[in-house]
């Protein structure tokens, strides 16, 4: 049968078929094993148009392999080629190259022709293609004489290069003397065919070396052409015109092209100015992806032309005068290509088959077939073969059909030649794939399972997996004609031993392989896009995760290259960091983690920014009197696009060296419009922002002096103010020397009072900012004007202002002054205001002074310093503050102008009635003992009245910080000392202190103290651990602290849950406290805390050593004592309520103890 491997892919049905391959008998790309008969295959051949160096030896190759192997013969220019009769000719052992030596004699033009080699054994023959062989050349350029070129300015021109002919064509281009290449622009460029085109020439294309070049590659050897000297004449000035085109001559043109080269139309025009070129395509459109333009636009370039690229291309040439256009009409041609070229086929005795023989071109090419080196026409007569056109039929074939056909397709363009063998074997299975191959494919891709196979008849492939034997029946594989197993997406369970069983007639073949999934790679971990400033530094983060019997290595590219060899660069473990980030370090970075099997990359970008460069190329046109154009060209934007331009100016004249904001204008611009002053020599610089800073400033630009012209401006804040009396000062603030607008600037100032028929009166001045007035009434209006003249003429009219003369101090004072006490810190005044007229200047307003004049209290007068209140403008009353209680004041008023003060108005006296007094001075606790405190003070600083009578409150402080009974107690006002009696014993106890007046009562003063411990009941309980110390009373002891610590726990757990006390005993064992807020603000005392000034005395008192607290220390009231006190007071002062605890306990029996539960309390308590 016939044995060809198709290269499509057969996808199994879903059914439960064993995966068996029944190949066609079609088979492509079929490899013969070299061991068996086969004939032969060219391997390897010179190319078809062979320029060869004839400085070197001459190879052309023809390599080719078969069983048994080849012989090789050789035909030049269609005869054959006795290489034995040329001792400069021999051939390669074991191939069919040739090896011509022309170094040591002979030329290469002499070897010059066509050859063709075949490659013969029993089965057939193969030949090569037809091989051109030629020599490369170089010729020299003729000589000539070049006379030198003079034209004038504006001119086109075009200077001939005309290369000779060389193989292959020279590569041209244009230098001076120096080996420079010459500048080339849209206006000086060089055509196709080498030759310089000036769509107008300058002065500055004058020289003398204009000399093209031409380059032979193949020989490694340059060409020059004699120098061209060109003259350009400036002319005053150059007519423009429109375009025309230099090449291609006329209208149209027509080009032809072969399929698959690069296409390439030229249009290159003169004109002044210099045109620019455009490309369209007429009915259609230019290839989006194969379009390219060369030489400023003036080529244009199309890749892989095909036969859809025909048709008309159009050229506009176009200039300021006009436009032209030429049409060029494009055909592709085609050279002969395949669409399907003869397969080898290698079949059993019996089969069919056929060799198919398919190419296309422009114009269509002839397919003719040669059987072994001959037309097939006059080759050995073969039964089993038919040829219909470009397929030759073979049926029941023999051994003896066995044959090498190769098949020609030609047009006029060229040709092609395929050899294809036809062999005939009988050949059990055999499969060429390595046994036990090892397969190691990433989860989740596809697994290809190779199965290489050979056998004559074509073998049936059937895949089994597992070592039972499973046939493979799902259909998640796929079966390829070559025998590979694809798992199109493997799994962890696809892991396994794949059998490949091969089967013909004449016998089987299996293999086993083997195969591995594993896990992906993958990047957990990506770089980000970074946008940094220049000299910074960056990282680049990239974590990967990997199976782990795989051994990932990661690298970093940078554009896809290597990165820089530079000590900026650095890696470390996942981390790229780039230190001191220059602008060449943008780009794309990328990680990439490659293992044995796999390869992911991860890529971010790198932009470095920056402020950019400062703008260059300053330059001043259309200069008018009040008017200039500043053009620049920008610097680069560093990656950040420039947002706007500043535009600032110096003025060389008045300001050197001091620049002023001018104009700003948006980034996208290059030029700007300046509006002049006159008089002012300008320079210039611009400045580029982005969103990164700014630049620096450009270079300034070329000074621009203006004429002079009059002052468009007056002086501004004209004022007229009088500093005496009788004078009236005019200032002003003069022009600076921008506003000038010329020399000799000087100002007119004119005055008249306003009220009067004066007529102006007026005095010119120099370049000054005052001018006093003398002998003026006092404060009298005026209008003043003052005008700004240079030698140029007058500013426009100014505008008049009104000022007054100099102003005198008030003749009179107010009157009716009267004093409202409105409470013992507050008064309000009231006066009636002073007229007008004696106020002899601007009313400022009325100032108040009052003094505290005598003591209400001790009746002794004493100086105090005078307090003043000013109010403004004409109020005729007001309020003054912070007023000492109980005290005489008196006080006066006068009226204020911008002189000063007129004279006061009589005194007037008031006095504030009491306020509440001050906390005591301080609060001592001296002689503690057993049962009683004294208590020490000084009375307070500011009684604000007279003291009536002294607070004292107090109460116990337990050891768990709750608050006993309060005891309040009334002590006469003369008194400064107090002794509590009848305390308890060992006893913390808080006091407050306060002093009333009529006003009510002050604020209070705190302190804590406690009384000695009885001695006597220390005693006894070292008694009794003396006697604890007999070892009879230990057993005891221990029974005795179990119980204690047993009640002592249930003690604190029955007083943690909280506990009242019932306020039918409060008042029962106290009588009910008048108690007076503690606090200024809530009358409530404070909770007791561990705050800094109240904590609870450890290891005796924590006052200080004599007993003073000052009244800032004091602020405490009892609330701060009840943890939650819900407490409050009576309308007569009874405090009501009860305190409580944080959590709720049973009322107390009897009379709570409020000292320490020591373990000698406790044990007292028990005994």
């Amino acid at each position: 049968m016939l044995f060809k491997i198709m290269l499509r892919k057969k996808r199994l049905s879903a059914g439960r078929v064993p995966l068996v391959i029944f190949l066609c008998q079609v088979i492509s790309a079929l490899e013969v094993p070299l061991d068996l008969v086969q004939p032969p295959t060219i391997t390897q051949q010179s190319p078809k148009d062979y320029i060869i160096d004839p400085r070197e030896n001459i190879v052309i190759q023809c390599e080719a392999k078969g069983k048994p192997p080849p012989s090789f013969s050789w035909t030049r220019n269609g005869t054959h080629f006795d290489i034995d009769k040329d001792p400069l000719v021999t051939m390669k052992p074991g191939s069919g190259t040739l090896i011509i030596n022309i170094m040591s004699e002979g030329k290469a033009e002499t070897y010059e022709g066509i050859y063709q080699c075949t490659a013969r054994n029993e089965r057939g023959a193969a030949i090569s293609n037809n091989i051109v062989v030629r020599p490369s050349r170089s010729p020299l350029w003729t000589k000539e004489k070049l006379e030198p070129l003079t034209l004038q300015n504006g001119q086109p021109l075009v200077l001939p290069c005309r290369p000779p002919i060389g193989l292959p064509p020279a590569i041209i281009f244009w230098m001076d003397n120096s080996f420079q290449r010459l500048p080339q622009s849209e206006r000086v460029s060089q055509g196709l065919n080498g030759d310089l085109y000036f769509s107008n020439v300058l002065p500055e294309d004058t020289r003398e070396d204009y000399i093209c070049y031409a380059r032979f590659n193949h020989t490694q050897t340059i060409q020059q052409k004699q120098p061209i000297s060109v003259k350009v004449i400036s002319a005053k000035s150059s007519r423009e015109r429109p375009p025309s085109f230099l090449t291609p001559q006329g209208n149209t043109s027509h080009k032809e092209e072969l399929r698959g080269n690069v296409l390439s139309l030229e249009c290159i025009a003169e004109g002044l100015p210099t045109p620019i070129i455009y490309w369209v395509k007429e009915d259609g459109t230019l290839p989006i992806n194969r379009t390219f333009y060369r030489n400023f636009k003036k080529t244009l370039q199309i890749i892989h032309v095909s036969e859809a690229d025909s048709g008309n291309y159009q050229c506009i040439a176009k200039n300021a005068l006009g436009a032209i256009h030429h049409t060029i009409s494009v055909t592709v041609k085609a050279a002969p290509y395949w669409i399907m070229a003869p397969q080898n086929l290698v079949l059993s005795p019996g089969e069919d088959g056929s060799l198919i023989c398919r190419a296309n071109g422009n114009p269509k090419p002839r397919i003719s077939w040669l059987t072994n080196g001959v037309p097939t026409e006059i080759a050995p007569d073969d039964p089993s073969r038919k040829i219909d056109g470009d397929t030759i039929i073979f049926s029941n074939v023999q051994e003896r059909s066995s044959a090498v056909y190769q098949c020609n397709a030609s047009n006029e363009y060229g040709y092609l030649l395929a050899n294809a063998f036809v062999n005939v074997l009988a050949e059990p299975p055999r499969i060429l794939t390595s046994a036990n191959t090892l397969y190691q494919v990433i989860a989740n891709r596809p697994a290809l399972l190779d199965c290489a196979f050979f056998g004559s008849p074509l073998p049936t492939i059937e895949w089994f997996k597992g070592t039972k034997g499973r046939a493979l029946h799902e259909d998640i594989y796929v079966l390829h004609e070559n025998g590979t197993l694809e798992i199109p997406v493997a799994q962890k369970d696809s892991t396994g031993t794949y059998t490949c069983v091969a089967r013909n007639k004449l016998g089987m073949a299996k293999n086993e392989v083997h195969l591995e999934i594993k896990d992906p790679t993958r990047i957990i971990k990506q770089p980000e896009y970074a946008v940094v400033q220049r000299g910074s530094t960056v990282s680049f983060e990239c974590k990967v995760r990997h199976d782990y019997t795989l051994i990932p290595t990661v690298t970093w590219l940078k554009d896809n290259g290597e990165l820089p060899n530079d000590e900026r660069f650095t890696v470390d473990k996942d981390l790229l960091v780039v230190a001191d980030v220059s602008d060449d370090d943008g780009g794309t970075y990328t990680c990439v983690a490659n293992t044995t099997l796999d390869k992911v990359s991860a890529s971010a970008v790198l932009s470095v920014v920056d402020v950019p460069n400062p703008p260059f190329d300053l330059e001043l046109t259309n200069q008018l009197d009040k008017s200039v154009q500043l053009s620049w060209t920008p610097g680069d934007d560093n990656n950040s696009p420039i947002t706007k331009f500043i535009i600032e100016y110096e003025d060389g004249m008045h300001e050197a060296g001091l620049w002023h904001h001018q104009a700003e204008v948006s980034g996208t611009q290059t030029t700007a419009q300046l509006q002049l002053s006159p008089y002012v020599n300008y320079s210039f610089r611009v400045t580029a922002v982005n969103s990164i800073g700014r630049s620096l400033p450009s270079e300034a630009s070329e000074q621009y002096l203006t004429k002079a012209a009059e002052p468009e401006k007056n002086p501004t804040a004209v004022e007229g103010l009088g500093s005496e009396p009788d004078n009236l000062v005019i200032t002003w603030k003069p022009l600076n020397g921008f506003e000038s607008n010329g020399p000799g600037l000087q100002y007119k100032v004119s005055w008249r009072q306003k009220d009067g028929d004066d007529e102006w009166t007026s005095v010119l001045v120099a370049n000054v900012s005052k001018y006093i007035v003398s002998g003026t009434p006092t404060f009298v209006p005026y209008l003043i004007k003052v005008q700004a003249l240079n030698d140029a003429g007058f500013a426009p009219e100014p505008a008049v202002v009104m000022g007054h003369s100099g102003e005198d101090l008030p003749m009179v004072a107010p009157g009716n002054v009267r004093v409202n006490v409105v409470n013992s810190t507050l008064a309000e005044v009231h006066w009636d205001p002073v007229p007008l007229k004696s106020i002899r200047g601007h009313l400022q307003g009325y100032r108040i002074y009052y003094w505290k004049a005598q003591s209400s209290s001790k009746r002794n007068r004493r100086h105090i310093e005078k307090k003043i209140l000013t109010f403004q403008g004409s109020k005729t009353h007001g309020m003054l503050p912070g007023l000492e209680p109980f005290s005489h004041y008196t006080l006066n008023v006068r009226v204020v102008n911008g002189k000063g003060e007129g004279p006061a108005s009589p005194d007037r006296a008031f006095h504030t009635p009491e306020g509440v007094p001050s906390a005591p001075s301080s609060l001592k606790i001296l002689n503690p003992t057993l049962d009683s405190l004294t208590l020490e003070w000084d009375p307070p600083s500011h009684p604000n009245g007279i003291l009536t009578e002294y607070t004292l409150k107090y109460q116990p402080i337990n050891s768990t910080h709750e608050l006993g009974p309060v005891v309040d107690l009334k002590i006469p006002a003369n008194k400064t000392r107090w002794t509590l009696k009848n305390l308890n014993f060992s006893t913390r106890y808080k006091f407050y202190f306060y002093a009333q007046t009529s006003a009510g009562s002050g604020s209070q003063i705190t302190e804590e103290a406690i009384t000695t411990v009885d001695e006597g009941k220390l005693a006894m309980a070292s008694r009794q651990v003396d006697i604890a110390t007999q070892g009879w009373f230990i057993g005891l002891m221990c029974a005795v602290a179990l119980l204690i610590l047993i009640l002592l726990i249930v003690c604190f757990i029955r007083r943690n849950k909280g506990g009242k006390y019932p306020v039918k005993e409060k008042e029962d064992a106290h009588a009910d406290p008048e108690i007076q807020p503690m606090k200024e603000d809530d009358g409530t005392f404070g909770e007791y805390s561990d705050a800094e000034d109240h904590k609870p005395l450890k290891k005796g008192s924590r006052t200080p050593s004599d007993r003073t607290v000052k009244k800032e220390d004091s602020d405490d009231s009892l609330v701060d004592y009840g943890e939650g006190v819900n407490g409050q007071f009576n309308e007569d002062g009874s405090f009501i309520g009860q305190y409580s605890g944080k959590k709720e306990k049973e009322p107390a029996e009897g009379n709570e103890s409020s000292e320490a539960p020591s373990p000698v309390n406790a044990m007292n308590s028990f005994v």
